[in-house]
């Protein structure tokens, strides 16, 4: 009696190994967790680049953000999602479809956020990413900043102005000598000394001759 109900249990025990063993079979492979072989658990998301980036707003040019993600060990991870979002309010810019843009990681675990053009407010924002992975998720921020850089020829305009002024001073100090001493003017004019010249960088400044 005792042999044949031990023999009941072992056919039982056996006979749901195999049902585990079938019901594995059947199911689809993509139905299983899809882990990389000696992964470890737990993602990274890694700003390659982007941060600290200067965008110009007169240009509407800005640094497309670039992230990389991979696993716990550092190996890239093929097909996750990663989100690039965009302040809402003050300075930021915009994506082609607005102030989200979703991506798909290739093979070497990057996602790039194409498109990106700053907006006409100046200052500095930033970016969040988030990446998700077969349910694991990992967050990072870039710092970029929207400025509006100044029109080039201001220092050939101030360097205008100085010689403008040093040709004022000279014409004054020409006209002084011309019109001193009083008396004989044609020999005063013979006899007076040559003109006060002024030379600013290889210009000369004096009265005519």
């Amino acid at each position: 009696m005792t042999s044949t109900t031990l023999s009941f249990q072992q056919l039982s025990t056996f006979r749901r190994h195999v049902a585990v063993v079938a019901a594995l079979l059947i199911l689809p492979w993509s139905a299983l967790p899809q882990t990389p072989m000696g992964a470890a658990p737990g993602i990274r998301l890694t700003v390659r680049e982007g941060e600290g980036a200067l965008n110009n707003i007169r240009t509407l040019r800005a640094k497309e953000p670039v992230v990389q993600v991979t696993d716990a060990a550092g190996r890239p991870l093929a097909g996750a999602q990663v989100t690039f979002l965009l302040p809402d309010l003050g300075a930021s810019g915009i994506f082609p479809n607005g102030s989200t843009l979703t991506v798909t990681t290739g093979a070497d675990g990057m996602a790039v956020g194409r498109g990106l053009k700053p907006n006409n407010v100046v200052g500095q924002y930033q970016i969040r990413v988030v990446a998700s992975y077969q349910g694991q998720t990992a967050r990072a921020a870039i710092n970029q900043t929207n400025a509006a850089p100044g029109k080039s020829g201001g220092s050939g305009g101030r360097t205008a102005l100085i010689l403008a002024l040093i040709g004022g001073a000279g014409a004054a100090v020409a006209l002084g000598v011309s019109r001193g001493g009083g008396g004989n003017s044609s020999n005063q004019t013979q006899n007076s000394p040559p003109g006060t010249s002024i030379t600013p960088g290889g210009s000369t400044f004096g009265p005519p001759k």
